[in-house]
């Protein structure tokens, strides 16, 4: 009798949790293709693919998506290099250097977005460097790197330090050693980890509004028009991008299916 208590009140938490994460994309999903604006489910005015029209010819969403891609481009050259070097770094020090450097290293993550953007910009306005692209790069960057050097760290920390001792003893150098044995170790989280910092960047709103001055990203531009009332095309984006989603989601899929299957041929 306990259990099928229990299994009721499961799956009647489970119903909740589930309609509580897709009932709003659902609302999003059917608003989209609704032609009365704005958005709305309840006041019905027939099927259209009008809202996908106008977002193909608006030429600032996807400028902002441009600019969106090359700010997450770039923040993922810099911060997974200079996450990285902080896990290493970290993992060589002493307990006492380590959890002051683990301290500095991390304040990013802890510092309200708008300060970094307001605090990047007013940095490089000292070098005449208006606000832009550049600007949201680096200001993304800052705490984006926090991220990655977590995870790197987290990753070292399951690695056999022997392997890289006998390296060295038989005659390889450091970097022969790092590239040899601790690169490939890392290769699963540097792919998650630049997953992550692109996420993370495209995203990203607080920070980018305040750094990216006269420029814009596609969050900008969404944030901004958001001020004079919803407009269905904002809809329409999200109807894309869940349907980039789920392609990514079932070859990501298929792809894990076919190493799987290749693996067990090996066997």
């Amino acid at each position: 009798m306990m259990r099928t208590g229990s299994g009721m009140v499961l799956r009647l938490y489970m119903g909740l949790f589930f309609a509580y994460m897709f009932l709003p994309l659902m609302i999003m999903v059917l608003a989209g293709f609704n032609a009365y604006s704005p958005p709305s489910v309840t006041v019905w005015r027939g099927f259209t693919l009008n809202w996908f029209v106008e977002l193909w010819h608006d030429d600032r969403m996807w400028s902002g998506l441009r600019n969106s891609f090359v700010i997450a481009g770039a923040v993922i050259a810099l911060a997974l290099p200079m996450g990285l070097a902080g896990a290493l770094l970290l993992g060589r020090l002493g307990n006492r250097a380590g959890g002051l450097m683990y301290a500095v290293m991390v304040s990013p993550l802890l510092t309200p977005g708008i300060i970094l953007g307001i605090s990047t910009v007013i940095f490089w306005r000292n070098f005449e460097v208006a606000g832009g692209l550049f600007t949201a790069i680096l200001a993304q960057t800052t705490f984006i790197a926090s991220y990655a050097m977590l995870m790197f760290m987290a990753r070292l920390q399951r690695q056999d330090a022997t392997l890289e001792e006998a390296a060295l003893d038989l005659g390889a150098t450091p970097l022969q050693a790092f590239r040899r044995i601790t690169l490939p170790f890392l290769r699963p989280t540097i792919l998650t980890a630049a997953v992550i910092a692109f996420l993370q960047s495209f995203e990203n709103y607080n920070t980018t509004m305040f750094a990216i001055g006269g420029q814009h990203t596609l969050v900008t531009e969404i944030g901004s028009r958001m001020r004079f009332g919803l407009s269905p095309v904002v809809n329409a984006i999200g109807i894309l991008f869940i349907l980039a989603t789920i392609a990514f989601a079932v070859a990501w899929g298929i792809l894990k299916e076919r190493e799987r299957r290749g693996a067990q041929r090996t066997e």
